[in-house]
């Protein structure tokens, strides 16, 4: 018997077979998926800020550049959270696309809602603009004339970088665009992990969908209020020349 074959035959472990499995592989998409939420929720909390005035946001940014090494761990954290989301979701999109009829895939599709439908086209449109948003406001890529703004205190001004950026009419058409879909996303996502950590039933299921869908428009109507507020009314054209 050749080694090669010796290894397949040989009794998988506990955790190779429970990551190779459905179960385990949901788990890290739920695990994961809250951990993002998470950070929605607190990226949410900081950028609304900008409506206290300059000072609250700009004091946030700062807050967060003083963290040092522990912000580079979140964002460690948060990078293989979103990998892990995306390298398993994957995983399960295939499984599911090798094991089910094509009449019943049709079928399924038809109970299912719109939000649980575009949970692959949607997933994939956030990740292009969380690296655009990425590029815009953190690496200072797009308008780099505006990335490296001081304040009189020597802050990183990101209440002007902010009220620059969402003066551009394509830049908050996208913007938008890209929060409808994280919206979608979380539609269907925020209902389906309490079902996949086994923390739902056939009673509860509805209640906790719905919730989900109103968290995530919420959680949409919270960040487009930035840049509306910005490029309709006028928020900072009076401190910001």
């Amino acid at each position: 018997m050749s080694f090669s074959s010796a290894v397949s035959k040989a009794p998988k472990t506990f955790g190779h077979s429970w990551i190779g499995s459905s179960i385990g592989q949901k788990t890290i998409v739920a695990v994961t998926g809250i951990i993002l939420i998470l950070f929605v929720f607190g990226h949410l909390l900081g950028n609304l800020t900008i409506f206290l005035g300059p000072e609250w946001i700009n004091s946030y940014a700062q807050h967060l550049r003083d963290w040092g090494p522990l912000l580079w761990m979140v964002r460690v954290v948060l990078i293989l959270a979103v990998l892990l989301h995306i390298y398993f979701t994957m995983l399960l999109w295939n499984s599911a696309a090798k094991g089910t009829p094509e009449k019943t895939v049709f079928r399924t599709q038809i109970q299912t809602t719109i939000f649980s439908r575009t949970m692959r086209l949607s997933g994939l449109i956030i990740f292009a603009f969380v690296v655009f948003h990425l590029a815009h406001f953190t690496w200072g890529w797009i308008q780099p004339e505006y990335a490296h703004l001081n304040t009189d205190q020597n802050q990183h001004n990101v209440f002007a970088m902010m009220v620059y950026g969402f003066r551009n009419p394509y830049i908050v058409a996208f913007y938008i665009l890209g929060l409808a879909l994280l919206a979608f996303h979380l539609s269907h996502g925020i209902g389906s992990l309490f079902q996949t950590l086994g923390l739902s039933n056939q009673k509860l299921r509805p209640l906790f969908n719905t919730a989900g869908r109103w968290i995530a428009w919420a959680l949409f109507l919270g960040y487009v209020s930035i840049p509306l507020s910005i490029f309709f009314f006028g928020l900072g054209n009076d401190l910001v020349k």
